[in-house]
């Protein structure tokens, strides 16, 4: 598996410090959300070449790789999964953006999480958001397969504003509804944890690792991740049995504690990837 960090948890101007302290550490995955990385761009989904070769040489020479984009609809004004025809094309608009800056630098996987955008309204009837949503997700989903990137549906406790994909076994449940190569699972930990079945996913893991395109180490509302090697320990091990071999990205909001909390947390992710305690 590919060791990781989502580039939210620190500031642009953080950015080398941050690298430096994966290099330190071994890691070789970034994610990115699109507007830390190309900071210094007027849309940071469509960045210059300057400012996209500037961002890419910097993780380059640290021998880094793109492995996930998330944040996918920042900026987007309007846009809902399940809202009128103009909101559906303002959703559908801004995943293809992300789709598309994907396909561009080679990430080959995509977060959607936008919790605000996906909430089923309250005269709509589940199925009916279930069959118009993966309908849409089979249009981007081909937008994906063209591009080489893959769609990972990300499951949101209700407690960040959604009623929609709330569970592990939701988000499982809709991607197999979708039926469509490019649309796959990702292991949000902070979500396990938010919705009170973490205990359950060390036994699960080996089984859902074929399901995956990617794993989210989080805690719950995105604090410093993650927060005990040792729970996290036998999670990886069971990913690594099942034959997970994608990215395993540490998902934290950035700190206080700045670049000292992110050292801390790496740290802890690669002792629990060499099945240690804290």
């Amino acid at each position: 598996m590919i060791l990781s960090v989502s580039n939210i948890a620190w500031l642009p101007e953080e950015r080398l410090g941050a690298y430096d302290l994966m290099e330190e550490a071994g890691l070789s995955g970034l994610e990115i959300a699109p507007a830390i990385f190309f900071a210094g761009a007027a849309d940071p989904f469509v960045p210059d070449d300057a400012i996209a070769d500037a961002a890419l040489a910097e993780i380059r020479a640290r021998g880094f790789s793109l492995v996930s984009m998330q944040a996918l609809l920042f900026g987007v004004q309007g846009a809902a999964l399940f809202g009128d025809a103009a909101a559906r094309a303002a959703f559908e608009r801004g995943m293809t953006r992300a789709i598309d800056l994907a396909g561009r630098f080679g990430i080959p996987n995509i977060v959607f999480g936008s919790p605000g955008q996906r909430r089923i309204p309250d005269d709509m009837a589940p199925g009916d958001a279930l069959d118009q949503a993966a309908e849409t997700f089979r249009r981007l989903g081909d937008r994906a397969a063209a591009s080489g990137t893959v769609i990972a549906v990300e499951s949101n406790p209700p407690a960040y504003g959604t009623n929609f994909l709330n569970t592990l076994e939701d988000a499982e449940a809709f991607v197999e509804l979708v039926s469509h190569p490019a649309v796959a699972v990702i292991l949000d930990l902070g979500a396990m944890h938010m919705n009170g079945s973490f205990g359950t996913v060390a036994e699960r893991a080996a089984a859902l690792a074929p399901r995956l395109s990617h794993v989210h180490v989080s805690e719950p509302n995105l604090a410093p991740a993650p927060d005990d090697a040792t729970d996290l320990a036998p999670v990886l091990a069971g990913l690594r049995a099942g034959g997970y071999g994608r990215a395993v990205s540490i998902e934290m909001k950035r700190h206080e504690g700045g670049l000292a909390t992110v050292r801390d947390r790496i740290a802890a992710l690669v002792r629990a990837a060499e099945g240690e305690g804290r």
